[in-house]
């Protein structure tokens, strides 16, 4: 079947709107970022997304970074009888979710202690809570463009799709933002400024050490050591998101790769190969604040149930056996970024490709790659809404919205790779002014 010049599927925006909020589950979904209207998807497998008529898109969302196998991956998805015959959840502590806190550890030293949760949002909301408790103290400092889950806190300056540029008009409460500073990410002089004066107030730093929510950006060299001395300092705590960047960066994530240590770090959904799980953790003795050692609350029904922790299990088994899956995602990400830089140089188009692993970048943005949310919010939105639309309309499936990434999966083959880049060439051919700056 061919994929160019196809109409959008045919469920009506009106009957997601007659039962959804805004027809929708997360707002990104609803397309509002390239102007509508929204992707409605049927099925996946493999690197592919089906619509309702059974049109096949190349899928470079990938559940926005779970997904490092694909869809339906054959290790995840046979056998689950298996994993269910016994209850989707106890609401009791069990042996494989102790042997899956022990793997992680194993990986992510840093990790002492940990908690399972069932989403990032919930992993970072608690983090906070014992950091606060810890130091007893209850300022947050976190940067632009970061997106931590969406919590009141997390959501000032936010990046991702969340969008809150009027913070009372999205519920979230003056007490709230009292308590929290939203420096530049990459610019330890914006820490320091907001820091001069209330530094003995400060309970933690939350940090994406690698950034994938205001497109890709990397910290700069001194950035992360910059906020470990710091906080070192003044007597407060550092919180990694590692949400996108464990398992995504390898088994050791970012802090591995950065030789970065945090006090305490958040870990989610890419465990579970997109099921609903995620986990906290840190330093024995800030995780000891938690009931029932200490007198501070995190708790849940779900937390460690025992079917996402087969997930778990089951990607964690993969990756040890696999290492070659790293190298091969990166070969593809590697190419896929190669054919990008080309094309702009033909074209003499301004924007700069980044690739690290296998995430793959570019903003509609002249210049070097972003360093910060200020950067990001320079790219153009309709160049990148026109340049979405084309891209589905010849059968690749983009995020819907510019702050996000590129995900390569071991799905996603050379030739995937060759369409993708002869979608762009197609598109960047019949446009020639989007050169201009």
């Amino acid at each position: 079947m061919s994929n160019a010049h196809f109409s959008l599927p045919r469920l009506s925006k009106g009957r997601a709107q007659a039962v959804l909020a805004g027809g929708c589950d997360s707002p990104v979904r609803s397309g509002w970022g390239v102007g509508g209207p929204m992707f409605v998807q049927a099925r996946a497998e493999g690197a592919y997304a089906y619509d309702e008529d059974g049109r096949r898109y190349i899928d470079y969302i990938m559940a926005y970074g779970p997904l490092l196998f694909g869809h339906t991956h054959p290790a995840l998805t046979t056998g689950l009888d298996e994993l269910a015959q016994h209850g989707f959840v106890w609401g009791t502590t069990h042996p494989e979710e102790i042997r899956l806190a022990e793997r992680i550890r194993n990986h992510l030293p840093s990790m002492e202690r940990m908690r399972f949760v069932t989403t990032g949002t919930e992993a970072m909301m608690s983090a906070i809570r014992v950091a606060r408790a810890y130091t007893k103290r209850s300022l947050i400092l976190k940067f632009a463009g970061n997106y931590h889950g969406h919590f009141d806190l997390a959501l000032l300056n936010a990046g991702a799709s969340a969008h809150t540029s009027d913070a009372s008009a999205g519920g979230i409460p003056d007490g709230v933002m009292r308590d929290v500073v939203v420096a530049r990410y990459n610019d330890l002089a914006s820490v320091d400024a907001f820091l001069r004066g209330p530094e003995g107030e400060l309970a933690a730093i939350i940090v994406e050490p690698i950034v994938g929510n205001m497109g890709y950006v990397t910290p700069a060299a001194g950035f992360l050591e910059g906020l470990r001395e710091r906080t070192l300092r003044y007597g407060a705590l550092l919180i990694f998101d590692e949400v996108i960047t464990w398992l995504r960066f390898g088994l050791r994530g970012a802090q591995g790769r950065l030789a970065v240590t945090p006090d305490m770090t958040a870990i989610g959904k890419i465990m579970g190969g997109g099921a609903p799980i995620a986990a906290f953790g840190g330093r024995e003795d800030v995780m000891n604040v938690l009931a029932p050692i200490g007198s501070t609350f995190t708790g849940g029904t779900h937390g460690g149930n025992p079917f996402c922790v087969g997930m778990a299990h089951r990607v964690l088994d993969l990756l040890e056996a696999h290492p070659e899956y790293y190298g091969q995602m990166r070969e593809r990400a590697e190419r896929l970024a190669g054919g990008i830089r080309a094309l702009f140089h033909e074209r003499d188009l301004p924007y700069a490709v980044v690739q690290h692993e296998s995430i793959v970048d570019f903003k509609f943005r002249p210049g070097p790659p972003n360093q910060s949310y200020d950067d990001a919010l320079e790219a153009d939105k309709k160049k990148y809404a026109d340049y979405w639309h084309a891209m589905l309309d010849r059968g690749i499936l983009l995020p819907p919205s510019q702050n996000e990434v590129m995900f390569v999966s071991t799905a996603h083959s050379d030739q995937d790779v060759a369409q993708t880049i002869a979608a762009m060439r197609h598109r960047f051919s019949l446009e020639p002014s989007i050169a201009d700056p």
